[in-house]
């Protein structure tokens, strides 16, 4: 069985970059900016509560300890991106193996 062009590129590129890809650090560099952009509106919205609503301000300073917000937002941050890397490696290890399975059985 013939694969297509892009197949065939893919099978190349996916054969020389499977372990790098699957290693928790890469995963985690590579994902890395998109678990940024989920937690940056938390730390955003925090912010900028303090000019929309200052009661709750004055209220929030005062039980408001700094570190419980870093702490949640850089977790925020590298869960979302060893999901988002963990997910897109299995998609498209899935993607090989297929390939592969269909070029046993032709």
């Amino acid at each position: 069985m013939s694969y297509s062009a892009d197949e065939t590129k893919f099978m190349e590129y996916w054969e020389q970059n499977r372990d790098k890809q699957k290693k928790v650090l890469n995963q985690l560099m590579l994902g890395l900016p998109l678990g940024i952009l989920f937690a940056m509106p938390i730390i955003v919205n925090f912010l900028l509560g303090r000019f929309w609503y200052k009661r709750a301000d004055a209220v929030g300073l005062s039980q408001f300890n700094p570190m419980v917000l870093i702490v949640a937002a850089l977790l925020i941050a590298v869960f979302t991106a060893l999901l988002n890397r963990r997910f897109r490696w299995e998609k498209l290890e899935q993607q090989y193996l297929e390939l592969k399975a269909r070029e046993k059985k032709g």
